[in-house]
């Protein structure tokens, strides 16, 4: 297709053939089409490796073939045969890399040994590892405070790696952990722990097998995690509605073509998944859940004074819960009208979605950033609480609250201790095991990192995966944050634009990925394990050889810091990383529900950790469920835009071909853009209100009212079905206009899903 015809007609569903020819695409390109098919059998399988890509959840009776299109893709990018030797750096200055795309540097493939920045030839060179840990070691140590090192943690690290990686930073001095939760589902444990005691989702995989109705609120999964789609699929032809809250169209929300269904595939036929699609403005969520509360407590109120039953389950409410009444005075207080204004839906609209709740036995809520990346995302995310807490659905079968993760294990990280906030029982149980004090002091989030790092108070940068310059917001601000660090250090597998932005000393240490075999000094396969969505935690073990004879495991360079910064004084780094059962024999020591960890995690499937309120145990200091009583935002974004005209909110997502700052490939065949990734989609309404037309090429301006200039230029305008008002378009290239300082009230999360800009027309247009 050529760059002239971008915009096409996007797939009819989610799935079928077209995940198919994708899927042969992904292989062909890998230069290992047979072997990654291979691997891709041992996929999310008990005694294989766990998907390198989203956190949806894996069934414990284990009856599902369990891999997607994405992580066909996930696979595919990482067991690529393409390398990035030396060779390559002696023919690329860094200054020239630069300028390539994401989608050039990931394509080059693999990296294959430990680099150093040489600032003179403006290249990186070859180091020996233990040169690189000794420099690395010195530099840390020569630092006047701890507190001046940031230690960045993808979600992609393993529970082994990301409690080590914590251990060492503890044992150094700081809580300085700016991690990926920090600027994707921070709300949800924030809001969740407020709410019901627990940071987590209460549901099992199985409770989708069992519950009348799911509302899905601000996610998207056949993009973001694939698998999701069959458990709703599934959920959908058994008769449960599925109420669907996004402003967005997307594809896999509407229909879904099971490529692993037969009959589908050879009558091209699919399953409808939404009963239910409700587009509210940006940020008007929670407007739409009070709404339905507001029914709720309207119909109860009638039935019980015709003598029905109650609809709101006051048994439940008086055992579990308080603050009910001051909730329901809030609702009461809520004016219809700001209701519907802020939320973009019809009262019929609303009034419908509350039938669905009350006519439900049992409910399940899930939802993803497109809830968690507003000003007031840790509110909503109380409201949809509130909202289950009404008729006890949480803590019962088929029902409960399910916040879905985006990487594979950054529900895991934290629970093994990546956290800034540094839990008192955390540091206790580490004190108790060490015999040393730990640092208390709260340490920096990814916002405040940022901030310290431009600021001068942070002088090195450690990243345990991840692509920090691409994923974080306000870009050029990242980039002269990163100038200013007298040492970056990147734990990768392939090469990004994190690593063309050294500071005055810089490496990049290569790892093994989660495909590959991870063999200790003895030559024996170690395994890691994560942590999905639902709590369980399952065994990863690479079957793939490793893309070079260089690679050490995130494990062996942690240590491998860590002895070089610390010594082994009170830790024993070598052994540790030589016999992962140590590291989890720790773990079980250190951190509740890890008992006979290294037993479990050997069971087919793994084990769940207990969530207390799941169980209805609830750890608030109320001992019981609390509802949220606020008011809503004085006015969300959306309101924001219309009072001043020619304003729009933007919310930037991926495209089909890509997973985080991860870019797979230029086509999102579900939105019907191919060869393109620099588009703004627009409801065709508001295009013809600014005299554009489609692929008209614009400027988006950022409209924060800092006076720091944000533009993103010559982007396509694509018509869509998104409600006026409202933009979107892809990250990481609109990341330039998210403020640094714009972030949720309480979670520190950066307003990716709210962000003010206006439209500039390029070219003949606007000489017009």
């Amino acid at each position: 297709m050529g760059k002239m015809d971008f915009i096409g007609k996007p797939s009819s569903a989610a799935g079928g053939w077209g995940a198919l020819k994708s899927v042969g695409k992904r292989l062909l390109e890998s230069g290992a089409p047979l072997s990654n098919a291979k691997a891709l059998l041992k996929t999310n399988q008990p005694d294989g490796f766990d998907c390198p890509g989203c956190a949806w959840g894996d069934p414990e009776h284990g009856s599902s073939f369990e891999f997607c299109e994405n992580g066909v893709k996930a696979v595919s990018w990482e067991a690529t045969e393409a390398r990035v030797p030396p060779e390559f750096f002696a023919a690329h200055t860094v200054s020239a890399l630069t300028q390539w795309s994401d989608y050039e540097l990931e394509k080059q493939g693999r990296l294959t040994n430990p680099l150093r920045y040489n600032r003179s030839s403006d290249r990186y060179v070859p180091v020996s590892w233990d040169d690189a840990f000794r420099e690395i070691g010195t530099i840390l140590r020569g630092l006047d405070s701890p507190d001046r090192a940031e230690f960045y943690t993808s979600g992609r690290a393993s529970n082994e790696a990301a409690f080590l990686y914590q251990l060492m930073v503890r044992l150094y001095g700081t809580n300085n952990f700016p991690d990926c939760s920090n600027m994707c589902h921070e709300a949800s444990g924030v809001g969740l722990k407020a709410s019901i005691g627990v940071g987590k989702g209460t549901v099992l995989l199985e409770d989708f097998e069992k519950t009348d109705a799911i509302f899905v609120i601000g996610q998207n999964p056949g993009t973001n995690h694939p698998r999701m789609l069959g458990d709703l699929r599934r959920a959908a032809l058994r008769g449960a509605r599925i109420a669907v809250f996004n402003p967005i169209k997307e594809k896999g929300l509407q229909r879904f073509s099971d490529p692993q269904d037969k009959l589908e595939m050879i009558t091209g036929s699919n399953t409808k998944i939404a009963t239910n699609y409700y587009q509210p403005r940006q940020g008007g969520d929670m407007a739409a859940i009070r709404g339905i509360s507001k029914v709720v407590f309207a119909a109860d109120e009638a039935a019980r004074a015709a003598g029905q039953p109650a609809i709101i389950d006051y048994d439940f409410l008086t055992d579990h819960a308080v603050a009910f009444e001051a909730y329901r005075a809030a609702v009461d207080a809520t004016s219809w009208e700001t209701i519907l204004d802020q939320s973009g839906l019809t009262r019929e609209a609303i009034e419908e979605a509350a039938s669905i709740y009350m006519n439900a036995s049992s409910v399940i809520a899930t939802w993803a950033m497109g809830v968690t990346q507003h000003k007031h995302s840790v509110a909503i995310v109380r409201e949809i609480t509130n909202l289950m807490l009404l008729r006890g659905n949480v803590g019962r079968p088929g029902a409960g609250l399910c916040p879905v993760r985006g990487h594979s294990n950054v529900q895991g990280d934290r629970t093994v201790g990546i956290d800034e906030k540094a839990p008192p029982a955390l540091l206790d149980s580490l004190e108790k095991e060490l015999g040393v004090t730990m640092p208390r002091n709260r340490g920096h989030n990814t916002v405040e990192a940022i901030s310290a790092m431009l600021d001068g108070k942070a002088q090195a940068f450690i990243a345990l995966g991840g692509n920090f310059l691409r994923a974080t917001p306000d870009s050029p601000l990242i980039i002269e944050a990163f100038k200013k660090q007298k040492l970056t250090v990147n734990i990768a597998t392939k090469l990004n634009h994190s690593h063309l932005v050294p500071g005055e000393a810089s490496f990049i240490l290569p790892c093994l990925g989660r495909t590959e075999i991870d063999r200790n000094s003895a030559g024996l396969p170690q395994i890691v394990t994560v942590e999905d969505s639902m709590s369980m935690v399952h065994g990863s073990g690479g079957i793939n050889e490793p893309a070079s004879p260089e690679l050490r495991s995130e494990v062996a360079i942690i240590a491998g810091i860590a002895e070089a910064t610390l010594g082994s004084d009170r830790v024993n780094w070598t052994a540790l990383a030589d016999d992962y059962d140590l590291i989890r024999d720790m773990i079980e020591r250190v951190i509740p529900g890890f008992h006979e960890f290294n037993e479990r995690v050997r069971v087919p499937r793994g084990f769940h950790l207990r969530n207390a309120a799941a169980e209805r145990e609830w750890h608030t200091p109320e001992k019981k469920a609390v509802f949220f009583t606020g008011t809503l935002p004085e006015m969300t974004e959306h309101q924001a835009a219309v009072s001043k005209d020619g304003l729009f909110v933007l919310q930037t997502f991926r495209s089909h071909d890509q997973y985080n700052t991860t870019i797979y490939g230029l086509d999102d065949r579900y939105r019907g853009v191919y060869g393109e990734r620099q588009v703004i989609f627009m409801n065709p309404k508001d295009m013809e209100t600014l005299g554009a037309h489609a692929k008209q090429r614009v400027d988006v301006i950022g409209e924060y009212g800092d006076g720091v200039e944000r533009i993103a230029k010559d982007f396509r305008l694509v018509p869509y079905d998104i409600p006026q008002g409202s933009v979107g378009g892809y990250y990481p290239e609109l990341n330039v206009l998210v403020p640094l300082h714009s972030y949720g009230e309480g979670s520190f999360t950066p307003t990716s899903k709210s962000v003010l800009v206006s439209v500039r027309l390029r070219g003949e247009a606007a000489a017009a």
